[in-house]
């Protein structure tokens, strides 16, 4: 199982980390969801061409779907 290191250990020094074990952050995005975007252009000569802006939205179905109401008793 892989380790990487992008959790900040303490409040107090943000520059401090501690291991984060794959499988936790991918369920924390996979909980929250999260967005990436980018932007591609394709130019000739300094004439910009096309341009391409692209926007993923990576989350589990249960973090989207809106809460179900509560029963009355």
């Amino acid at each position: 199982m892989g380790v990487t290191a992008l959790a900040p250990s303490s409040a107090d020094d943000p520059l401090t980390y501690r291991p984060v074990a794959l499988v936790d952050l991918l369920d924390r995005v996979l909980a929250t969801g999260v967005v990436i975007t980018g932007d591609i252009t394709l130019a000739i000569a300094d004439i910009d061409l096309v341009r391409i802006s692209l926007r993923a939205l990576i989350a589990s179905v249960g973090a989207l779907a809106p809460p179900e109401p509560e029963a009355a008793p």
